[in-house]
């Protein structure tokens, strides 16, 4: 997941054109494809043989058009770019024209990330419903469609509003970090958020190589934190998974990072938290050192602090 494109002045949300193309470079030269949407959603549950790359970009930024868009054409690399509707046309985002030009593009598409790309979870029920529907009317005018991908505004969302998206879209994506498999969930699917601090060479080759540590389903489903904070967390695994005796992982509850502490209970692993989350969100990433490679998932949950 990328945004800004040589907005040096927004480290924490933007990439510098040099290293986005060492990131396409590093991908091809590990033979590794690019996952255009269209088959993303033909396929996407059949088992994959080989892995692949589905590159997204979030809130449609000017500096999108200007610097990353024009690589990304002529070496025609799929992506997927995340619009809110309210800021089209607005000083440093895309005009419409710019949207429809990338959007005929057969490589190139686009997904729906909001109206107002306010923080979901501040707005009550009822306005939520708005921002989405005026999001989708907008499409309609402007596009002729509603797109079928659904981006969350600082990956935050609560079970009632993931309900309520199920209803208009066909994919969700947060901003927790974890690989796509077939097992996990529509609306839930996880992306390693890139930036200046987090897209050094080294830890994109390391991600890039990760496998799926899938498992069967979480509780709770909702990420939504309120009055049980913390959490207690369970994630149930397939009864024939193998290794699971060798997974670890990190949570920030107390908004420090430190080793989880964990237990394993035949298929189920149990994450009793050493603290309370604090506002805005918390984090928790599980690795598995397994024979074929590291196997990674990642949660991340939207706290309320009233």
């Amino acid at each position: 997941m990328y945004h800004r494109f040589n907005e040096n002045k927004y480290p924490s949300t933007n990439i510098k054109m040099n290293i986005f193309k060492e990131h396409i470079d590093l991908i091809k030269s590990k033979n590794y494809e690019f996952e255009n949407p269209k088959n993303f959603d033909l396929n996407f549950k059949k088992p994959k043989v080989k892995k692949k790359i589905l590159i997204t970009i979030d809130d449609a930024f000017a500096s999108f058009y200007e610097n990353a868009w024009p690589f990304l054409k002529k070496n025609e690399i799929p992506f997927l770019l995340f619009v809110s509707t309210e800021p089209v046309g607005k000083r440093g985002y895309m005009t419409w024209e710019q949207i429809k030009e990338v959007e005929k593009e057969s490589f190139a598409f686009i997904g729906n990330h909001s109206h107002s790309h306010e923080y979901l979870l501040d707005l009550d029920f009822d306005d939520f419903k708005k921002d989405i529907d005026l999001s989708i009317k907008i499409f309609n005018e402007k596009l002729g469609y509603n797109p079928i991908f659904f981006s969350y505004p600082f990956g935050e969302y609560s079970l009632d509003q993931k309900n309520y998206l199920k209803k208009k879209f066909k994919y969700g994506f947060g901003q927790h970090s974890g690989v796509i498999d077939f097992n996990k969930d529509f609306f839930e699917l996880p992306r390693f958020p890139i930036n200046e601090k987090y897209g050094d060479l080294e830890r994109f080759n390391f991600l890039i190589d990760l496998l799926p540590l899938q498992f069967k389903n979480i509780s709770p489903e909702d990420k939504y934190i309120h009055k049980n904070n913390p959490p207690k967390l369970v994630i149930d695994f397939f009864e024939n998974q193998k290794n699971l005796k060798n997974i670890n992982c990190f949570s920030d509850e107390g908004n420090k990072w430190e080793k989880s502490d964990i237990k394993l209970v035949k298929n189920k692993l149990i994450v009793t938290f050493r603290d309370k989350f604090l506002f805005r969100r918390g984090r928790i990433n599980c690795s598995l050192n397994d024979t074929d490679g590291w196997r990674w998932f990642g949660l991340q949950f939207s706290v309320n602090l009233n």
